[in-house]
């Protein structure tokens, strides 16, 4: 991840991008692409395709594919946006988020607001339209969950933030099923709770990385408030958990060999990493030393190889 300074202003304060406040249509494109977080949203599609396969026990439809995954974007588009225009003025003072569009003055409040606003209303038309009302329904809940739960009543407030504020990142899973069923199935529901699960000790990792920044705008984060102990201890927890409920699928019939193995060599790796972080946050370990950030990364990796199971294992029964 790449941080940035981020000068002195008060919060909320923009930055004019060039002298007489001249913005560059490129640039401005970009800003806007920029407003939907790009990289969130692939973990999301990592997480809704495979679904389909596995809901179609084969190749689903791809042109259900194409309409779902540019729903998805969409959705979670205007949920990002709104996000940003919700949290413009903390952004402005964290180092971790100085250059978003809103700060640098590249798109205004208003344009924002307006942004995140039609795109949550194209996504869900999309959606009813051309998928199904199910998908659209979770699409609109995953949207208003992450704007008005997340952001708006949990992220100021408590350091359950991200465990509960998480919901909104597991339903794609239940998008991607429902698109193919119009249904939904104990499978999905599985899969969900894999996703609630991996949020916490996908998400805390990076907070202990930049905790100062989180601390500096009074977000309470679990790392913020509590020791790097505590937080390892938590993530060990949920981690365990995490790979307990992954291994379901296989007794209950959804999947294979294939996915149990991927599930038990990836699961296993990331319990190894998970204890390595929790000793050495236990033998008091800080700084650099922490290596916090080679569990988030693996994080991802992880999700990535189970979802990726998950669209292969159809195949292979």
């Amino acid at each position: 991840m790449c941080v940035t300074a981020v000068e002195s202003r008060p919060a909320g304060v923009a930055l004019t991008p060039s002298p007489g406040g001249h913005r560059p249509f490129g640039a401005r494109v970009k800003a806007f692409v920029a407003l939907t977080k790009p990289r969130i949203i692939e973990l999301l599609l990592i997480t809704t395709v495979p679904v389909m396969f596995l809901a179609a026990q084969g190749v689903p439809d791809l042109w259900l594919v194409l309409a779902t995954t540019l729903g998805g974007y969409l959705s979670a588009g205007g949920a990002n946006a709104l996000n940003m225009y919700i949290d413009r003025d903390i952004d402005a003072l964290m180092d971790r988020t100085s250059q978003r569009p809103l700060v640098t003055g590249m798109v205004s409040p208003r344009e924002c607001l307006v942004f995140g606003i039609s795109l949550g209303v194209v996504s869900t038309l999309w959606f009813g339209l051309l998928v199904n009302w199910l998908s659209a329904a979770l699409a609109l809940g995953a949207l208003l969950f992450y704007v008005v739960v997340y952001t708006m009543l949990l992220k100021r407030r408590t350091s359950q933030n991200i465990i509960w504020g998480g919901i909104a990142g597991c339903l794609p899973v239940l998008i991607g099923w429902s698109s193919v069923t119009n249904s939904l199935s104990w499978a999905a529901v599985i899969l969900f709770a894999v996703i609630f699960f991996w949020t916490p000790p996908h998400y805390w990792p990076l907070s202990m990385k930049v905790k100062d920044d989180y601390a500096r705008v009074g977000v309470p984060m679990l790392p913020v408030v509590a020791s790097n102990r505590v937080v390892a201890r938590q993530i060990v927890l949920y981690s365990w958990v995490m790979v307990g409920v992954s291994l379901l699928l296989t007794p209950l019939g959804y999947t294979g060999w294939f996915y149990t193995a991927v599930a038990l060599l990836s699961g296993g790796f990331w319990l190894w990493e998970a204890h390595g972080l929790q000793n050495r946050a236990r033998a008091g370990v800080t700084g650099g030393k922490l290596k916090e950030m080679r569990l988030f990364h693996w994080s991802i990796t992880y999700v990535s190889l189970l979802f990726l199971a998950v669209a292969v294992d159809p195949f292979l029964r």
